[in-house]
Order: C-alpha cells, then structure tokens, then sequence
C-alpha cells in the first residue's frame, strides 16, 4: 500500500507540474534594431512576426504566448549578448528570435548554446551563425545560398564573362562576394576587380568609379539594407553607369522595397537574387501581402517574411511538443520540419537546423508606374553551399 501511495504521489507531481507548465506563458525574447540605421530592417522583422501572432492568436498548445521586446539598436554584438542574458536569467524566457544582425546572432549563439534555449535567427544570413548552438534554427536564408545562385546565373545564363566586385566589409558581405566569385569562375566567369567598403559608409562615388573603370560586364554589390542602396543609386546615376550596358548585380537588400523608393528610377534593370518579394505569384502570398498592407500600411519585404516565417517555427514546434518550451524539444521538432510559407514551400535542414527554399533571380521593371522586382528565374530546393561543402568534408 506504501509503494501504490508513493506511485500515486508521483503521478500528482507529475500533473501538477504539467498543469503548472500549462498555465505559464511560452516567453518569447525578440532582439532587433528598432532604432539606430537598421530600425526600418529591425521594425519590418517585427511587423511580420507580429502579423502571424495576430492571425493566429497568442495562444499556442494551450499556453499563452507572451513577447519581450529589446531593442540592441544596430550591429553591437555587445549589448545584444547582454540583452540576451537579461532575457534568459531575470525575464525568463523560454525562446530567443530576431536578430537581423549577422554579429549580434553570433554573439548571441553562445546564449542559446550555454542555456540550452531554442534560438530563431530571422534574418541575419552569415552561414556560420547556426553552427554556433545546437538549439538554433533560421526562417530567412544565408548569404551564400543566394549569391552561389547568383554567380552561377550570371556566367550560364545572364551573359556576364567579367565582374568588378564592390561589398561591405563584414561577415555578410564577406560570405556573399565568396559564394558568388566562386560560383561565377566555376561557371566560366572572371573577376576583374575587387573592392570591400566600411559598414558605415555613404558615399560610394569613387568605389563605383573604379569599378566603373575595369570594364566590366557586370558590377556585383553587396550591402545591408538601411540607407547605403539609395546612396549606391545615386552614385551609380553620377558616375554615368548604364545599366543596360553594364550590369548590376546583388542581393536582394540592394533593391529592397525601402530601397527602391529611395533610389527612385535610378534602380531599374538591377539584377538581384532573392527567397522573397512581395510581387510573388501565389494565393497565399497574396493573401500575407494585403493582410500587411492593412495592418501595416505598406509592402512587406524579406524582413517581413523571415519574422513571419520565424513565428511560424515556433508555433508548429510548440504544436509539435504539445506546449513543450525545452530547448531540445523545440530543436528537435523544429528538424525536418517543412510548410508552406508565402514565399514558397521551405524545410528546415534535419542535418544542419538552417532553411531550404527557391533562390529567385529578378529585375527591377517599371510597372504601371511603379517599380517593382520582377521575378523571371529560379532555382529550388536551394541548400546552403557552405554547410554543404561541410558535410562533404570539402575545404
């Protein structure tokens, strides 16, 4: 009778903690730049991650949903890792997400890692960010998945023979002009020149003259979105490049729908890669894009749909675990787990925890008076060639 009590005892522990689990909030602690030169990023990450909570309720698995908001206002790895450590030992948060930030995801890698929280980076593309904990996953794409796409586009099918490269000098940048140089030599192509420009910077005019003066087929350009791919259009247009002449080539924060409204009529004919725009062909891209029009006013960009595919993966995993917050729980519900997102069909690699999705090549056209990218190629079921590379033990 003693060991049936005792059994019996166990088993109301056991309910008791379940119900008490239940009744507690799933803490989110988002960690984005909402003010400094990447608020605009920051905000539209968060728009989109806010729109999915409010079409799907704050309740997921029978617990209620509750997000921190912090703001590391900008690329200061420092302050978001402290932000981190706030969140996980006095807010008590369950789950990390955000970070638009290539150094701010990294520093907060060794977070995740050390408290064994599942980690949603959202956009922040270096390819190395989810090597950093085994809890972490991204709903955005990498920087070499799109430019390897890019660069091998560009020599097969774009008609490009040479390139001058012009990227910004950090981790991203780094990342992106790698993937596409090699990509685009692979495939037959030669880079004639190569520059890297600060972070900061604002005034390109003597960096697209250069490039200018290489004679290319093509200028390839990376930056962040924020204020440099105005700055970028204006010196193109000073400098007298031609973009039917010579092409210009990128990723997609160069032509961005913040960008383009900047940078006006100067962006027609560049050539970007991409996983989203919102002039995507779909019945559920249509419906997330006049959802956020109305909630939000305006277009939703590549920001948007990361934080909205980021909130995504947190509910299925919850909906998977049955309201189960555990960092391993949560990484291993979110592995191999794939859907239908407006941007196309995605998974999340079982092997390596980063996206799988179609790569699309666009172009910005003049459309009833409106600039817009334009999608007309792509390529699916896109993985990332460095963890590729990785698995394959290839250098």
């Amino acid at each position: 009778m003693r060991k049936v009590s005792l059994a019996l005892a166990g088993l109301a522990t056991v309910s008791f903690a379940t119900l008490a689990q239940a009744q507690q909030p799933v803490k989110i602690g988002m960690i984005v730049s909402y003010t400094g030169q990447f608020a605009d990023t920051g905000n539209q990450l968060d728009n989109g991650f806010k729109l999915y909570m409010k079409q799907k309720g704050d309740t997921v698995a029978g617990r209620k949903v509750e997000v921190i908001r912090k703001d590391n206002g900008g690329i200061a790895p420092d302050v978001a890792k402290r932000l981190a450590q706030e969140l996980v030992v006095r807010d008590k948060v369950d789950i990390l997400g955000g970070f638009e930030l290539t150094p701010n995801a990294l520093a907060v890698g060794d977070i995740s890692a050390e408290a064994k929280k599942f980690m949603v980076v959202m956009n922040a593309a270096t390819s190395i960010i989810t090597t950093k904990s085994p809890y972490m996953s991204r709903t955005s794409s990498t920087t070499p998945m799109l430019n390897s796409a890019l660069g091998t586009w560009a020599a097969k099918t774009g008609g490009v023979k040479k390139v001058y490269t012009l990227v910004s000098d950090f981790g991203p940048g780094i990342d992106a002009v790698n993937a596409f140089s090699e990509a685009f030599t692979a495939a037959g192509g030669t880079i004639v020149g190569a520059t890297k420009f600060p972070v900061a910077n604002l005034d390109f005019a003597a960096f697209i003259q250069a490039a200018k003066d290489s004679n290319p087929d093509a200028i390839y350009i990376w930056t962040p979105g924020g204020t440099q791919p105005a700055a970028i259009g204006k010196a193109l247009n000073e400098r007298g490049v031609d973009t039917s002449k010579i092409k210009i080539l990128g990723q997609d924060e160069l032509t961005g729908v913040a960008a383009l409204q900047s940078m006006g009529d100067l962006g027609i004919g560049i050539i970007t890669a991409s996983m989203y725009d919102y002039t995507h062909k779909s019945a559920m891209n249509e419906a997330f894009v006049k959802a956020f029009r109305e909630e939000y006013k305006r277009e939703p960009d590549i920001f948007s749909i990361g934080g909205y595919d980021g909130a995504q993966l947190i509910y299925k995993a919850l909906e998977k675990t049955g309201g189960n917050a555990d960092g391993e729980a949560l990484i291993a519900a979110a592995k191999g787990m794939t859907w239908e997102s407006p941007r196309g069909t995605i998974l999340i690699d079982p092997e390596t925890r980063d996206i799988v999705e179609t790569v699309y090549i666009r172009r910005v056209e003049k459309v009833d008076g409106k600039l817009v990218n334009t999608e007309f190629d792509k390529v699916d079921a896109v993985k990332d060639p460095v963890k590729e590379k990785m698995k394959a033990g290839v250098k």
